[in-house]
């Protein structure tokens, strides 16, 4: 592990983007709009990008087409773009520093969690998804000996996929993964707030041999830009991850276009159910710091709501203030942060207002409850929150949790799923038919048991209610939101 000196080092050394990916050529936006994308640590500006706009938009559309009707990478045999993507992985593996500093800098996520989890893993879900596709078989129907039914999946065409900012690197991944792996061609939105990676790994995959038009990265504002993606009347699908408000956009923007396919990958109001029978309190709050303080909160399955059953509730409490004041905030360059800046002012001004939301209505702060300099803010656990409260249903997406006492663990439970989100939860208990029981009656698309989990890239990630709509990522699931399934009936003679 280098030092952040080191780190800082490095950064002033990137050459950062500062065009976009357009069948295979760097390009500017046509009018010639730009916008700046700055460091949230101190708000250095790191490069100038272009603002595309509908026009811009209109051409990375007809390249991305192009390329798919020419079957230049469409029609290859699977186990092709399976070398192409492998070695896309080879690249990201090979610039994983590069890519760590870059997604850093521009995002505020801390040095050591790029490094560890976020290129990584992004390598390791492209990879995957590549080696799954040639080990999937169509299938025949059960037919009468004069016909045969065959079942097919085939690649839709053109995928529009608009990225969070809050794992820019991974979030790509999960996207580009299963849908390039099936033949599609994409064009990549990543948020303005972190473009950067996105705009090197579209290098890095023409680089791997992806053919120019297969992989387009563009970048601009959500009017501008997102917007004209999804009501492209020669986009096939869209793909997102964000929150719900702009989730139901993309809803609207298809139906009012061509009936693109939609899968959604929304906001979240994750909770972990803390049983009378949980178990060691002291691991569990250690857990759950993790839950809700990873990467600063940022995180759309983090367990913001813990529900601890009044047994267990004052113990927990002062657990959860102990791990809460235990965590490194500070510059996202120290190998030893654990929280660095939030992504932004806007960012800033949303959680601390949530936070003085929660005061207000009468939850207590158990410890934090302000900034920390700049951008940074404390890890802050609220006690005595009710369902009522805002802190309760909405995301907050910061550093912030807030603890409700259950008077039993059908009410724990109940509480749980008293939201109009359903990502992710958690469960605690010793009891395996509670475990089995209660995670069964809680309405998310992905329950941890004694452990906060996402799972991992074979297991479908998405959500129910405002969480989710149209298809799960990660697994084999993914590839089918990426193919549309066709019957092919022969009568034979």
């Amino acid at each position: 592990m280098l030092t952040k000196t080191d780190y800082t080092e490095i950064a002033k050394g990137l050459s950062y983007p500062t065009k976009c990916l357009v069948d295979g050529q760097w390009v500017d936006a046509k009018s010639g709009a730009t916008f700046e994308t700055a460091n949230p640590a101190d708000g250095a500006i790191l490069s100038t990008l272009p603002a595309f706009a509908a026009e811009d938009v209109d051409a990375a559309v007809a390249s991305a087409r192009a390329a798919f009707e020419s079957g230049v990478w469409s029609g290859l045999h699977p186990s092709e773009r399976k070398a192409v993507l492998v070695k896309l992985a080879d690249l990201i593996d090979s610039h994983t520093e590069e890519l760590a500093v870059m997604e850093a800098m521009d995002a505020g996520k801390p040095i050591t969690d790029c490094l560890e989890i976020d290129v990584p893993e992004t390598a390791n879900c492209i990879r995957w998804h590549a080696e799954a596709q040639d080990k999937l078989y169509d299938q025949i129907a059960p037919s009468a000996p004069d016909a045969v039914g065959l079942i097919v999946r085939e690649p839709l065409g053109v995928v529009g996929a608009v990225l969070p900012w809050n794992f820019p690197l991974m979030m790509m991944a999960w996207k580009i993964g299963p849908a390039l792996a099936t033949g599609n061609s994409v064009i990549v939105k990543p948020a303005e707030q972190t473009s950067l990676t996105a705009l090197r790994l579209g290098e890095l995959a023409l680089e791997a041999g992806v053919p120019p038009g297969v992989m387009n990265v563009i970048t601009g504002m959500g009017p501008d830009c997102g917007e004209p993606l999804g009501r492209h009347m020669d986009v096939d699908a869209i793909t997102f991850t964000g929150s719900t408000e702009v989730g139901r956009y993309f809803l609207e923007y298809a139906a009012q276009s061509n009936m693109k396919e939609i899968c959604l990958e929304m906001g979240g109001k994750s909770a972990a159910v803390v049983l009378e029978d949980a178990g060691d309190i002291a691991k569990i709050a250690e857990i759950q710091a993790n839950a809700i303080f990873w990467n600063m909160g940022e995180n759309c399955t983090a367990n913001s709501r813990i529900i601890a059953h009044k047994a267990v509730y004052d113990e927990l409490v002062a657990e959860m203030v102990k791990q809460a004041q235990a965590l490194n905030v500070g510059d996202q360059m120290d190998p030893n942060t654990q929280n660095g800046p939030l992504v932004s002012d806007e960012h800033f001004a949303k959680v601390s207002g949530m936070v003085e939301t929660g005061k207000t209505q009468g939850a207590k702060v158990a410890t934090g409850g302000t900034g920390a300099g700049g951008l940074m803010f404390q890890p802050t656990v609220f006690t005595d929150v009710t369902r009522d409260m805002d802190i309760f249903q909405q995301e907050i997406f910061g550093p912030v949790v807030g603890i409700t006492k259950a008077d039993s663990d059908e009410d724990a439970v109940a509480l749980a799923n008293d939201s109009a989100y359903g990502l992710a939860a958690t469960l605690y208990t010793r009891d395996v038919s509670k475990a089995h029981r209660y995670a069964r009656k809680l309405k998310a698309g992905t329950v941890g048991v004694n452990a906060y989990s996402e799972g991992e890239i074979s297991t479908p990630f998405g959500g129910f209610k405002s969480s989710g709509f149209g298809g799960r990522d990660n697994g084999i699931h993914a590839h089918e939101q990426y193919t549309e399934l066709k019957t092919i009936w022969i009568t034979l003679d």
